[in-house]
């Protein structure tokens, strides 16, 4: 799991069945001071994010399928959550 940004989205007119009707967008890593890192996921959207947004990543594909409910799917990333703000400790 990471924290990222949401930098793109991903149009396919064809796609598997089981990603019919889902968005797809293109997350940006965020190291720990929020910087891009440049490394990207195309992640299946299920928390209504948007361009912009910084997002909670599930990268780790068994846990994605639960997610959406597929099995077997290729899926690996999903945005499972709207970031709102990160605390580090000291």
């Amino acid at each position: 799991m990471y924290i990222g940004k949401v930098i793109g989205s991903v149009v396919a007119t064809i796609k598997i069945s089981h990603l019919e009707g889902r968005r797809l967008l293109v997350v940006d890593r965020l190291d720990l001071d929020g910087r891009e890192t440049g490394s990207y996921d195309i992640a299946v959207d299920v928390a209504q994010a948007g361009p912009g947004d910084t997002v909670l990543v599930l990268d780790e594909g068994n846990g994605a399928r639960q997610i959406l409910r597929i099995d077997p799917g290729a899926v690996r990333a999903v945005i499972v959550g709207v970031v709102d703000e990160v605390t580090l400790a000291e």
